[in-house]
């Protein structure tokens, strides 16, 4: 048995299919449902997996395997989340998380004195 990748290595579709209990064939055809998931493709349309790919599969298995929704309903999920909906630590500016700052060390202030 190989020994284990690192968490940033590229994962190929024999790999992760492994990983997560699934045939090849259904992450196949999970990118052709969701266009978030978009692997690397390399010559002879070889896929390998980034981290966030790989993040993304996961997700989308427990979502249908233990979550009970549907390969519809995680698309729609998927799609109101990258909407704006659910919002991200990437969506907060400097300017907003500075006035956090000022609010918790204010707070602080109050409460020691």
């Amino acid at each position: 048995m190989p020994a284990p990748k690192a968490a940033g290595a590229l994962r190929t579709i024999g790999e992760l299919a492994e990983e997560i209990g699934r045939p090849q064939h259904i992450l196949r055809y999970w990118e052709t449902r969701f266009p978030q998931l978009r692997p690397l493709t390399r010559a002879g349309n070889r896929r390998y997996y980034r981290p966030e790919d790989v993040a993304l599969v996961k997700r989308i298995h427990d979502l249908l395997t233990n979550e009970g929704y549907t390969i519809r309903g995680v698309q729609k999920l998927l799609a109101s989340e990258k909407g704006g909906r659910t919002p991200t630590p990437k969506a907060f500016s400097v300017g907003s998380l500075e006035s956090i700052r000022e609010t918790l060390v204010k707070a602080l202030e109050d409460d020691e004195g």
